[in-house]
């Protein structure tokens, strides 16, 4: 009977390729495991691209709550993993399912408030006896091109107010680009995006995942706050300005060895699931975006 590894990451995009060099980790320390990932099924032309990997994904999705059990191809896994979060819930879930061994906050290490997401993970494994490398986040691009490559790619959008800056600032900064300008909506966030693109005379991007994927291959850079198109820029060596406040860049935040990717921040911090556009945030103007490209 084929042993099974489990892994549990049921959040967002950015989660995802925060957690790559964690996946990549477990992988090679379970080549001969069946390799599971939980997590949302819209993930999947991500999961794709990580292919060295070789995770099968099914879908949970805990972004908001995590569901009353784990499906049944969870169950009594050789190895499970937790990269959901601290528990107890997803610890519960997962230890509920039964596997042999479980990796886990509270098991092997404990939580460090302020640590980079990242690197929190790696250290998990680290603890566990599992080499992990943190800097190991890059992602293969698709093979398809996109229509808009060597465009400036706008992702005015995110998770949270307090995480949004302006769509009038956006539009400022999109007048003053060179070359053209293409503007990318999350779910909820089309009129968002159509609103800076009308101001800017720019082009609202249409597509799944793997298309956003494609496309921010090939831009020549990317300009968002801080959420998911942000990772994908990383993971995918694609220069890139983003925009943190609340939450600080030391947690979030590309890693400072890359000279490709800059972050602005005003050094205030605050609740990163706020109604209201965080207080630091807003302290940043568009001049500060056009200094940081040049």
């Amino acid at each position: 009977m084929a042993v099974r590894l489990v892994v549990l990451r049921a959040l967002g995009l950015g989660d995802l390729l925060t957690a790559v060099p964690a996946l990549r980790a477990l992988a090679r320390a379970f080549p001969a495991h069946e390799r599971v990932l939980l997590a949302p099924a819209a993930l999947a032309p991500v999961v794709d691209l990580l292919d060295d990997a070789g995770y099968a994904l099914h879908d949970v999705d805990g972004v908001r709550a995590l569901p009353p059990a784990l499906p049944p191809i969870a169950l009594g896994a050789d190895v499970a993993v937790n990269l959901h979060g601290r528990g107890p819930q997803s610890t519960t879930l997962l230890r509920a399912a039964r596997p042999r061994a479980l990796v886990a906050f509270g098991e092997q290490a404990d939580w460090r408030d302020g640590e980079h997401e990242t690197a929190r993970w790696c250290r998990l494994l680290e603890a566990a006896g599992i080499a992990a490398d943190p800097a190991d986040l890059d992602l293969a691009p698709p093979a398809e091109s996109s229509p808009h490559a060597g465009a400036t790619v706008i992702h005015p959008g995110a998770s949270a107010p307090a995480r949004r800056w302006p769509a009038t600032r956006w539009a400022a900064v999109a007048r003053e680009l060179p070359g053209p300008v293409v503007v990318t909506a999350g779910p909820g966030e089309q009129a968002l995006a159509r609103a800076v693109a009308r101001d800017a005379g720019a082009t609202v991007f249409a597509g799944d995942l793997r298309a956003l994927a494609a496309l921010v291959a090939g831009a020549a850079r990317v300009l968002c706050a801080d959420t998911g198109v942000a990772h994908l820029a990383t993971a995918l060596g694609t220069p890139s300005v983003v925009l943190f406040g609340p939450t600080p860049p030391a947690c979030w935040g590309p890693p400072p060895e890359r000279p490709r990717h800059r972050v602005l921040w005003a050094g205030r911090s605050g609740d990163p699931n706020g109604e209201r556009p965080d207080p630091g945030l807003l302290t940043l103007q568009p001049h500060d975006i056009l200094e940081a490209i040049a």
